[in-house]
């Protein structure tokens, strides 16, 4: 399959991801906790079938349980946002994030940024500002802004380590397999549920998480830093487009404004001359 074909494909999963976790969680009344410990749980069984089935695990290490607490890092404030902030918003939130800890941990590594690269992360974190900025027409939750921030630091630090992958599948099963434990307790922490909330999470997780993460692990190697990241521009916009065609989300003025601003200000930050 052709890589832009992969990259499209990942990206619609990440966007699903938003979608069906403000349906479960908001929509369907499912305790975020309950959510994150499903999704959590299925992803595992996911991976840990495929895995099995292809022959075998490779040994646990450090690096593969640094990329898992990220993992656990994103996943359970992600749900806890969408208890309170629309699917696209918190999209734009998580991607915006990402990219700066993206940013961050490159220039922590060593590289230096650009003039051009610090004047984009100043543009897009002037669009997080708008976006952030209460008005007549849109409040975010101050605490589900907060949750996704650190969904976002978490999730960046995930891609950052995916970026080392040579064996995606593996890598991706691990990091699901060892949080089992976590699942357990986050179903157990969980409050209500409801069928249909449960039938999103098992999908969520075993579909758009296990088997979409690990296409992005096999992806990230093959590609260059600048490449993924302006890939991820992308979900957002198809979160935001998603939310209010299945979901019924008002897309206001300054949500297509503000998005305007992030996007634009990470492509400037992220592409070449």
């Amino acid at each position: 399959m052709p890589l832009f074909v992969l990259i499209a494909v990942v990206m619609m999963n990440f966007a699903a991801n938003s979608v069906l976790s403000r349906a479960g969680i908001y929509l369907f009344g499912m305790d975020p906790l309950l959510f994150s410990g499903i999704r959590l749980g299925s992803g595992a069984v996911m991976l840990a079938a495929l895995v099995s089935l292809r022959g075998g695990w490779p040994a646990l290490d450090r690096a593969r349980s640094l990329t898992a607490g990220a993992l656990l890092i994103y996943l359970v404030p992600f749900s806890l946002a969408y208890l309170t902030l629309p699917s696209g918003v918190g999209a734009l939130i998580l991607f915006g994030v990402v990219q700066i800890t993206m940013f961050a941990g490159s220039a922590l590594a060593g590289t230096q940024p650009t003039l051009r690269q610090w004047l984009g992360m100043g543009i897009a974190m002037a669009g997080l500002g708008w976006l952030l900025w209460p008005s007549e027409t849109l409040a975010l939750d101050g605490l589900g802004v907060a949750f996704m921030a650190l969904a976002g630091v978490g999730w960046g630090v995930f891609s950052l380590r995916g970026r080392g992958s040579r064996d995606p599948l593996a890598d991706m099963g691990l990091s699901f397999v060892v949080l089992l434990p976590a699942a357990f307790v986050l179903m157990l922490l969980g409050g209500g549920w409801s069928p249909a909330g449960a039938v999103v999470a098992v999908v969520c997780g075993g579909v758009t998480s296990g088997l979409g993460y690990a296409l992005w692990y096999r992806v990230l190697p093959q590609i260059a830093a600048t490449t993924g990241a302006v890939a991820q521009l992308s979900v957002p916009v198809i979160a935001i487009i998603a939310g209010a065609v299945l979901l019924g989300e008002v897309v206001t003025f300054d949500i297509v404004m503000a998005s305007m601003v992030v996007l634009g200000g990470i492509g400037v930050a992220v592409m070449r001359r």
